[in-house]
């Protein structure tokens, strides 16, 4: 396939996911089913946000222009290791790599065996020559090179199995915000959806939140609390009672309104339902006093106001995906493309 061909076919893999499509909400269903965090309304609006912002026409072929692109002669077959900590975790990789000119070899994750593959399928009904470009499978072997978003633990595992590969392992992450008290309610309800949006499972989610000394948390809690139906989950309502009595019985000081914990922590990850804050003399000291591997584990500053030195997104925007939103700032197009290079060194 050309580029142009991949081009076309990932635009209407967006299509797809903004539709109605009978199959594709059967799929989500069984997903939801198997999977009490994966729920119906995430993965339709995860779904809708991949393919209005990123599977569109101009979208794409802005994204490969950018890398004055030519079809590479040899493919490689890099492996993809999925997380499925949240609805279509890892589709970034596989579009990535597909959209290069490589083969991807997928190792799915337990938590979401349906979404990724059901959607390649889709690509290889639509245009066959497709299905050379994927293959899943339980053993990662007889691959070139590898992307994983797994975190955390297994990270020492995979540096040492996978050294000798070209690799992106990407590192534990999340997101912060840095607030200053003078927030309206309507920025305060964007940045609910920072915090709510899949359950605060994602890198992506506002995990801990700076605030000025003598912040008044009470208008927060308020708009924080439209979100309440979000503990009609079970999991996530468990995670809510247990973090409670947690806090509880260590006598540990939090602020509450019924579905989210908010206390005190120099911590930037917060448990499930939890959130953590920092009080701060003057935001205009965080680009100092922050050194490169503290900012290594954030992936959006969200605030209201630029802050010099720093990257900052407004309230909301977390939640909006891009084709350039590489995981851990790295680019994953560029790593694919120089894999040629890379092999030869």
């Amino acid at each position: 396939m050309t580029i142009n061909e991949r081009l076309d076919l990932l635009a209407q893999l967006g299509d797809y996911l903004q539709s109605d499509d009978e199959l594709l909400k059967a799929v989500i269903h069984r997903t939801a089913y198997n999977n009490k965090w994966l729920t119906i309304e995430n993965c339709n609006r995860v779904a809708h946000a991949i393919g209005a912002h990123c599977l569109n026409e101009e979208s794409l072929h802005h994204w490969v222009k950018h890398y004055n692109y030519i079809d590479i002669p040899v493919p490689k077959k890099v492996a993809i290791i999925l997380s499925g900590n949240v609805p279509f975790a890892g589709l970034q990789d596989v579009i990535t790599v597909f959209a290069a000119g490589h083969q991807s070899l997928l190792k799915l994750s337990y938590s979401d065996e349906y979404l990724i593959p059901h959607l390649i399928k889709q690509m290889m009904v639509w245009n066959p020559a497709s299905a050379s470009y994927f293959e899943i499978g339980d053993a990662i072997k007889g691959f070139d090179a590898i992307l994983t978003n797994n975190e955390g633990s297994q990270n020492p595992y995979f540096d040492k199995y996978f050294k000798k590969y070209p690799s992106l392992i990407r590192k534990k992450q999340t997101s912060i915000a840095i607030l200053d008290g003078q927030e309206s309610d309507a920025e305060l309800l964007a940045l609910g959806n920072d915090i709510f949006a899949n359950y605060g499972l994602g890198k992506e989610n506002v995990s801990k939140i700076y605030v000025p000394h003598g912040y008044d948390f009470h208008p927060l809690l308020e708009v924080l609390h439209e979100f309440k139906e979000i503990v009609l989950n079970s999991k996530y309502k468990n995670n809510f009672d247990y973090n409670y009595s947690l806090y509880l019985l260590n006598n540990v000081k939090y602020h509450a309104n019924g579905c989210i914990l908010i206390t005190e922590s120099e911590l930037l990850n917060s448990r499930i339902a939890c959130l953590h804050y920092e009080f701060y003399q003057d935001a205009g000291t965080f680009a100092v006093k922050w050194d490169k591997k503290f900012l290594q584990g954030i992936k959006y500053i969200v605030s209201r106001q630029a802050i010099n030195g720093l990257s900052t997104i407004l309230p909301g925007a977390t939640q909006i995906p891009s084709l350039f939103n590489y995981a851990d700032d790295v680019d994953t197009m560029e790593f694919l493309m120089e894999l040629e290079t890379i092999q030869q060194t």
